[in-house]
């Protein structure tokens, strides 16, 4: 092992944070307390100006270096021997964060679906929070993908100053009609489950493998659906494409949970970054920061142009669109195109030391 990677595996690692102060919720409800589950890699530099934040997708947690290995981790875009990275795990996700599978303080009791409405802007006030207790007065760069995004935005809006540079990757200023009529599709799949409503862990978890299939579709492009899932024999059932739908629906339930997808994907539907602002383009041209949007020409969930919109109404706006015939997923995964984007939107910047 060499020095560099010594010194960034030496440096990573997960804590809980606890707020006791209530986090006060655009429904109106709140919550008593809640904790994130949040990780860090690398170490900041003198001046604390190299700080990068991700905030992960629908079903993401804070182990960014797994789950987006091709961008961060040694010798990678982001890497810990240059930057301080933090990723928490978002309320109402299953990763240890405060969920409906958590305890409400002020019963005793698992809220299950007793848990609070979340909006996106929710979410970046929690993630706020993180930010004040770890005493960081300035990130660098934030970067998030789809609901990512969309928590991004909201934060880049109340952060102000205090922040740099906003990378808001597959993404939108308010969910589409489109975006919300998957979810409810999904969340339609979850309640035809028998065991929903029930107060168990496992509710709704065959449902659960429905709602993924249905989003596997949102993920795709007909085109790689036919490169990788059509049949070369000829069949009258048992079609690969069918097999590959119920393998990804068992491998989500066996990780997440409904309760948690339905919080999520209902906070996704939420998303209005102009709400209470006048509309979306008066609250995006209040981002100080400099912003990237990075669009999937063949995004089928999350169109290009709604990524494009975003750069044409921030103040600093820069747009850039991935080609690939992955769909929606395809921000997690072509790296090299990523990496290209990043090293251009940087050239006017440079790293920091």
């Amino acid at each position: 092992m060499n020095l560099k990677s010594q010194y960034a595996s030496i440096t990573m690692s997960q804590s809980i944070f606890h707020s006791t102060t209530p986090l006060n919720l655009e429904s109106g409800e709140s919550l008593p307390e809640f904790e994130l589950v949040y990780s860090t890699y690398g170490q900041l530099n003198e001046n604390k100006s190299n700080v990068v934040w991700v905030i992960h997708a629908l079903t993401g947690d804070s182990n960014v270096s797994e789950w987006w290995s091709g961008l961060v981790g040694e010798d990678k875009f982001y890497d810990p021997a240059d930057f301080f990275i933090v990723c928490a795990n978002l309320l109402g996700s299953c990763y240890g964060s405060t969920s409906p599978l958590s305890i409400n303080p002020s019963t005793g009791e698992t809220y299950f679906y007793d848990f609070p409405h979340l909006s996106p802007r929710d979410l970046a006030v929690s993630l706020d929070r993180l930010r004040i207790h770890l005493e960081l007065d300035e990130i660098h760069t934030l970067i998030g993908g789809s609901l990512g995004g969309q928590v991004g935005l909201e934060w880049a809006f109340s952060l102000g100053e205090k922040l740099k540079n906003a990378i808001i990757l597959a993404s939108t200023a308010k969910s589409s009609s489109w975006v919300k009529g998957f979810n409810e599709a999904q969340r339609m799949a979850i309640e035809s489950d028998c065991t929903w409503g029930e107060k168990r862990l496992d509710a709704g978890k065959k449902g659960l493998e429905a709602a993924r299939a249905i989003a596997m579709l949102s993920y795709r492009h007909p085109e790689d659906m036919e490169k990788k899932q059509s049949d070369t024999d000829e069949k009258l059932d048992n079609f690969r494409v069918s097999s590959y739908l119920r393998y990804q629906g068992q491998k989500l339930a066996k990780r997440f949970n409904a309760l948690s997808y339905w919080t999520l994907t209902k906070a996704m539907d939420s998303h209005d970054l102009g709400r209470g602002r006048e509309s979306a383009e008066k609250a995006l041209e209040k981002i100080s920061a400099r912003v990237l949007t990075i669009g999937v020409n063949s995004d089928l969930l999350f169109l290009p142009h709604e990524s494009r919109f975003i750069s044409q109404h921030v103040q600093r706006g820069t747009y850039k669109e991935i080609q690939s015939t992955a769909g929606h997923d395809a921000f997690l995964i072509e790296f090299e195109q990523l990496a290209y984007f990043l090293k251009s939107f940087y050239l006017e910047e440079n790293k920091p030391d």
